[in-house]
């Protein structure tokens, strides 16, 4: 089993020239980022820039082409099977549309890793459970159905999991997305509130600028595989730089091209040959 010796305060996750290959294309070509301990740090990006696909790579369920994720110290991709799945107990993950078991209650789908991952007594079980549900809000919706639930709601639940064994990371993957405009601003307290709370590490990863602007402390930004900028996020709300100012003013024109890579048209036309 991993020995879990006390780190250094400085960053819980170290992630060194990470490379990650598709058969087909090269999704992150050389990622360096840290993150610090405690924060709650945003990663953002276009839509298929790779943020969650690097989010499995932290977890594990993805192994890197090159370079390396480490964790608490411990290089993911070379733990083995069971110390793995010792690490990602200490993780938690809140999915992007909730992640749900829908055959079980709002309860049993959060005392499903006490009952997995733990010995503790259902006495103990159960006022575990309404503490993390009290925490989001919910604790009156114990005995509803997944299917009973708001996009809201079923996003507070999906929190409510994450944070079940009390973890030192915890993972959003879009936690806005989709939501109205009250619910995001629920969203976004929690995160914060339950980060403070807790003593954890946050990793936001959204697309959705303004909404993560108000709850995170520092911010990577990836494009074309790479960390296109980074920095506080006071820092970057005023950066002059290109591609912060396109990403964070949602501007149609600058360094991020609309157009996937391509041909030229008049060739997908077969027209480069014809005269004139």
């Amino acid at each position: 089993m991993l020995d879990y010796v006390p780190m250094p305060p400085d960053y819980i996750v170290e992630i060194d020239r990470l490379r990650f290959d598709y058969p087909r294309r090269t999704l992150l070509k050389d990622i360096t980022l840290s993150i610090p301990r405690g924060k709650v740090v945003g990663i953002m990006g276009a839509s298929g820039c790779g943020k969650s696909t690097l989010m499995r790579l932290i977890g594990g369920q993805l192994v890197p082409s090159g370079g390396h994720v480490k964790v608490d110290g411990h290089v993911v991709h070379e733990l083995s099977r069971d110390d793995l799945y010792g690490l990602r107990r200490r993780m938690g993950m809140q999915f992007q549309q909730g992640g749900l078991f829908t055959d079980l209650s709002v309860f049993e789908n959060i005392a499903f890793q006490m009952r997995e991952h733990t010995s503790l007594p259902e006495s103990m079980i159960r006022d575990m459970v309404l503490m993390k549900l009290a925490a989001v809000g919910l604790r009156g919706a114990a005995q509803l159905m997944p299917r009973e639930l708001s996009g809201g709601m079923a996003r507070r639940v999906g929190l409510a999991r994450a944070i079940a064994l009390d973890p030192m990371l915890i993972m959003y993957d879009e936690p806005f997305a989709g939501l109205d405009p009250i619910s995001c601003t629920v969203i976004g307290n929690l995160i914060r509130r339950l980060n403070d709370a807790l003593g954890a590490t946050s990793i936001v990863v959204s697309y959705d600028a303004a909404e993560s602007m108000r709850v995170i402390e520092y911010l990577y930004l990836i494009s074309d595989g790479v960390i296109a900028a980074s920095g506080p996020t006071e820092e970057m709300r005023v950066s002059k730089d290109p591609f912060v100012r396109q990403f964070l003013d949602g501007a149609h024109d600058g360094p991020v091209p609309f157009h996937y890579p391509r041909n030229s048209y008049r060739s997908d036309l077969g027209l480069e040959s014809v005269a004139g």
